[in-house]
C-alpha cells in the first residue's frame, strides 16, 4: 500500500466545508471541524471504535488583567489496516480579552474550541484538508477543481455515472457568441468556476464567489471573463452582488 494512499484520499477539501477565518490578525480559510469528524468517520469508522482522542491536559495562561489563553493537549488515535496510530497536538483559544472597541469578552466555549483546534491539527498530519494547510486554497482555479472533484464523489456515492456535462447543457449555458474565441478546454474550465460560484451563492457565501471572480489568477484572457459572466446570466442576484463589490469599481458588461 502506498504511504500516501490515505493522504491522497483526504487531501482535497469540499468547498462547501470551508469557512473564512475571522477574528484573527491574519486572513485565510479553515475546514469546518465537524466535516473533519465526518471524514475521519468515513476513513476509520465510528468515533470511539475506529478513531478517537483523549485530552491529556489543559490549562489557562494569563497575560494581563484581561487577557487569558486556554491551551489543551490532545492525543489522537486511529486504526488503519489493522494498525493503531497515535498523534499529539496542542490547541489554543483566547478565553478572555478586550476587543478593539474596548469591550471585555469572555468566551465560555474556549476549552471546547481548543480541543477542536488540536483535533483538526492532528487530522491535518494525516492529510485531511491538506490543500488548505498547504496554501493551495489561495488559487481560485484549484478551488473550482476541488468543487468538481466533490461533485464527482457525490455522484459516485449515489451510484450515478459521473460525467462532465456539455457546455450548453445542465444548469448553466453561455450567451450566443461568448464562446467563439475560446477553446473547448477553456470553456470547460470556466464552467467549473461558474458552477462553484453559483454553489457558493446558493449557500450564502457570496464573498467566496466574489473573491474568485476578481482574482486575477482566475482568467488568462478577457474572453474567458466575458464567457464566465455569460454563464451567470440566470443568476441576476449574484451578478448584481459581484458588480456592487467590484474592488476596482469597474463596470461589468450586463
Amino acid at each position: 500500500m502506498s504511504n500516501k494512499a490515505l493522504w491522497q484520499r483526504a487531501y482535497v477539501t469540499d468547498p462547501r466545508a470551508v469557512k473564512a477565518i475571522t477574528g484573527k490578525q491574519y486572513k485565510g480559510n479553515s475546514p469546518k471541524p465537524y466535516w473533519i469528524v465526518e471524514r475521519l468517520t468515513d476513513e476509520f469508522g465510528p468515533c470511539g471504535i475506529g478513531w478517537g482522542f483523549t485530552i491529556l491536559n489543559e490549562r489557562f495562561e494569563r497575560f494581563s488583567d484581561t487577557d487569558t489563553l486556554h491551551i489543551a493537549a490532545v492525543r489522537f488515535w486511529y486504526v488503519l489496516d489493522g494498525q493503531r496510530g497515535e498523534l499529539e497536538q496542542i490547541g489554543q483559544t483566547k478565553s478572555s480579552y478586550v476587543t478593539s472597541s474596548g469591550n471585555f469578552m469572555l468566551d465560555e466555549d474556549a476549552p471546547k474550541k481548543s480541543v477542536t483546534d488540536a483535533l483538526v491539527k492532528c487530522a491535518s498530519y494525516l492529510g485531511f484538508a491538506g490543500d488548505i494547510f498547504s496554501g493551495r486554497w489561495d488559487d481560485s482555479k484549484y478551488v473550482a477543481e476541488a468543487a468538481k472533484e466533490w461533485r464527482k464523489r457525490d455522484d459516485d456515492a449515489k451510484g450515478n455515472k459521473a460525467e462532465v456535462k456539455p457546455i450548453n447543457a445542465g444548469v448553466i449555458s453561455a450567451t450566443d457568441g461568448a464562446a467563439d474565441a475560446l477553446q473547448e478546454q477553456e470553456r470547460m474550465a470556466m464552467t467549473e468556476v461558474a458552477l462553484f460560484m453559483i454553489d457558493m451563492h446558493k449557500n450564502g457565501r457570496d464573498m467566496e464567489a466574489i473573491r474568485v471572480y476578481y482574482d486575477p489568477a482566475t482568467f488568462e484572457s478577457n474572453e474567458q471573463r466575458v464567457y464566465l459572466w455569460s454563464l451567470l446570466k440566470t443568476e441576476s442576484k449574484l451578478r448584481a452582488t459581484i458588480k456592487a463589490n467590484n474592488p476596482n469599481q469597474e463596470k461589468e458588461a450586463a
